[in-house]
Parts: C-alpha cells; sequence; structure tokens
C-alpha cells in the first residue's frame, strides 16, 4: 500500500484490539484501519510527504502490534536453535540478529528479530524477540509445542514498541537520551529515561538509520510526544512504512515470504551462520542444505517498472508468453518517482537485467529484474 487507493487489502473485520497510542494518533488526526488484528494509523498527512519526511529527517512509527517475547531458563540456547537457523549460542550480550521461524519442509513460518538481553533488561531474560503481529499468536503456539519444559516463554503485551527511523534519528534520540549515540547497526542495551526502562536496538525496516524502542506501554505516550516534540520527529503511519520497506528491498511476511517459500530462494541465506549449516540441528535444515547446494527452483527478486503504471500484488509475471512468477508487493516509489516491484520467478528468470513482462488489469507493462535495495541502506556502521 503506497498510496491511498492501495489501503483496502489492509481492512480487517471487527472486533480490533487499540494500541497503547490508539488515543494518541486519533488527536494526531491519524486514519485508522485494520491490520494484523488492531487499529492502526495508516497516515496522518499522506503517504507520499510522510515517506519523503523519513528519508530526509526522522519519522516515528508505532509497531506495537508486533510481538514481543522474552526466553529464559535452563538449555534455552540449544532450545531455540532446534527452531531458529540462527547463531544463538555465539549471540552476544547487546547484539541482535534477523533469523526465521521454518517448518519441517523449511517454509518461512515468519521472520524475526532475535536479541541477547543483558544490564537486568526484563527481569534477567536470557533472549529477547520480536515477531511479526499478524503470526504472533500462531508463532507463539508453534514455539510452546517445540520448547522443552525448562524453558520459559514470557509474551510482554504489556510492552509498546515504537520504531524511529531517519538519518536524523540518531540526533533526535540522543537529544533525549544521549548514551544511544554510541550504538551502532544490531547492536541493543538497556536505557532509562525520566526512570523509565527503555530496551533499544539500533535497527528498523525502513533501510535508514533508526531504532526500535521497546518501552512499558503506560509510558509510550509520554515518550512518544516527547519524541514528536523534537524539530526532526513526525510520526508517520503504516502506508509510508510499507513503500519504505519496498524501497529497501525488505520482505513483507505473508505477501513476500510465506510457508510456501524458502530462505534460499528469498535471498535470506546471510541469515543462517556457518555453523548452522555445517551442524544442522533446526527444523527445515534438510531444504536448506538441498537448496544452497542445488539452488531454489524459484527466487525473490526485485523489479523496475517501465511507465507510470504500478504492478501490485498477484500480477502475473511472463517471459514471452509463458508465466514464470507473481508480483508480491508493489507500488509507487516516492524517492525514485517511479513503480518498483518484487516478486518471485523461476530461477532461469531471475538474473539481474533480465527483461520480463507484467500482466496489470489485461494489460502488459515492461519490467526488468533489477538489484535490491532500490535505495541504498544507511544503516550506522562501523567506520
Amino acid at each position: 500500500m503506497t498510496a491511498n487507493d492501495d489501503i483496502a487489502h489492509l481492512e480487517e473485520e471487527l472486533p480490533l484490539q487499540a494500541l497503547p497510542l490508539d488515543g494518541w494518533h486519533r488527536a494526531k488526526g491519524a486514519r485508522m484501519v485494520g491490520f494484523a488484528g488492531y487499529h492502526m494509523p495508516i497516515q496522518y498527512e499522506g503517504i507520499m510527504a510522510e515517506h519523503l519526511w523519513t528519508r530526509d529527517h526522522a519519522g516515528l512509527f508505532d509497531v506495537s502490534h508486533m510481538g514481543q517475547l522474552t526466553f529464559s531458563g535452563e538449555g534455552v540456547d540449544a532450545a531455540l536453535e532446534q527452531l531458529l537457523p540462527a547463531d544463538i549460542a555465539g549471540l552476544k550480550p547487546f547484539r541482535q540478529r534477523y533469523s526465521m521461524l521454518l517448518d519441517e519442509e523449511g517454509g518461512i513460518l515468519d521472520d524475526l528479530m532475535v536479541s541477547r538481553l543483558g544490564g537486568g533488561a526484563f527481569d534477567d531474560a536470557d533472549i529477547y524477540m520480536v515477531v511479526n503481529g499478524a503470526t504472533k499468536y500462531d508463532d507463539i503456539g508453534w514455539m510452546i509445542e517445540q520448547l522443552p519444559d525448562e524453558v520459559v516463554m514470557n509474551h510482554m503485551d504489556e510492552q509498546a514498541l515504537l520504531a524511529l527511523q531517519g538519518p536524523e534519528a540518531g540526533e533526535a534520540l540522543a537529544a533525549l537520551v544521549p548514551e544511544t549515540a554510541d550504538l551502532l547497526f544490531m547492536q541493543s542495551g538497556l536505557f532509562t529515561w525520566r526512570g523509565i526502562p527503555l530496551w533499544i536496538s539500533r535497527s528498523g525496516y525502513t533501510g535508514e538509520d533508526g531504532f526500535e524502542i521497546s518501552v512499558p506501554a503506560e509510558d509510550a505516550t509520554l515518550l512518544a510526544d516527547a519524541l514528536c516534540a523534537l524539530p526532526q520527529v513526525k510520526p508517520i503511519g503504516l502506508g509510508a512504512r510499507d513503500s519504505l520497506r519496498l524501497e529497501a528491498g525488505l520482505p513483507l511476511y505473508g505477501h513476500d515470504l510465506t510457508p510456501a517459500v524458502s530462505a534460499i530462494g528469498a535471498d535470506l541465506a546471510f541469515a543462517i551462520g556457518k555453523r548452522r549449516r555445517e551442524e544442522g540441528g533446526f527444523i527445515g535444515h534438510a531444504r536448506v542444505m538441498k537448496e544452497l547446494a542445488d539452488g531454489p527452483g524459484t527466487k525473490r527478486v526485485g523489479l523496475r517498472i517501465e511507465g507510470r503504471l504500478p504492478a501490485r500484488e498477484g500480477a502475473k509475471i511472463y517471459a514471452g508468453a509463458v508465466e514464470v512468477g507473481e508480483v508480491t508487493s508493489g507500488g509507487f516509489a516516492p524517492s525514485l518517482g517511479a513503480p518498483i516491484a518484487m516478486g518471485w520467478v523461476s530461477l532461469p528468470h531471475a538474473a539481474i537485467d533480465t527483461a520480463l513482462d507484467i500482466d496489470v488489469r489485461g494489460k502488459r507493462i515492461a519490467a526488468v529484474v533489477a538489484p535490491m535495495p532500490f535505495v541504498p541502506h544507511r544503516y550506522r556502521r562501523k567506520p
């Protein structure tokens, strides 16, 4: 959804839950829609303006619909390494990694972030995980079935989650919490602001520098007000979050990633460490190894589209008269002034610069396989 006419598919049937900042969003004039079981802000002043503000300054996103989980207990690392292809044992305190939950056939059940806690965060739990809002209850059920009794999982539904994203995000957050200036991409820490504990990671879903901030729900309004009082920061809705992540080449679960597709075809092999590939021991390992050796049958690719007509999710992709894939995300890219898309195509047609056609409402439009990200990432890494 990257324009006003792209949000209908977000609507869900009632009843919907309210975010901790529900009243705050409405007071700021947000247009609310149903998404992942919650009333969520799709936009405030307009998707295009909010998108460009985030690329130039800093945007505040409410992502409290996401599932925040902690894990503790004897053998927690080994237990999670059965569920995730990530190297949990090698994850140091205050570090974060991208990972996935895979099913027995190697299909993707969800993608997620996993962190090693420290500093007494969340009652001295060992591991912190953020999963997608639309799948969090399924994820929790799946993990309960798989985890041993010695490992305790806690769903922290009393926590809100805010994302501050954009090139001025670091300057803005440091004005409130100066110690966060030292964080680098995928580092995290426990900080205190006005006596309120904040678990903050330098990460996000826009391709920009930024942070995700876990804050007690009862304190979320106070923090959101303080951030938006800064000149660099404006509230940003779900619409711009989607167009920003599409430009950044980041997949959206339930669209670009599903149980029908694999981690290797999704170009997510980077999330599977060398030791885990060699030792295995995680659910879905057999398919991962087979596709690493033989290649996947289909692959997630970026698509640059000629003209101004965007291709939406579900549009069929052709090489000549032969259907070779399907668009999974698409829309107008405000930073580029042109339509872009993401889709899955058969491997022989996945090479960069491959010319393809997309069927948009009965009309064929030309497209070419393009490298991702479409807009360069600007994460804050070591010099």
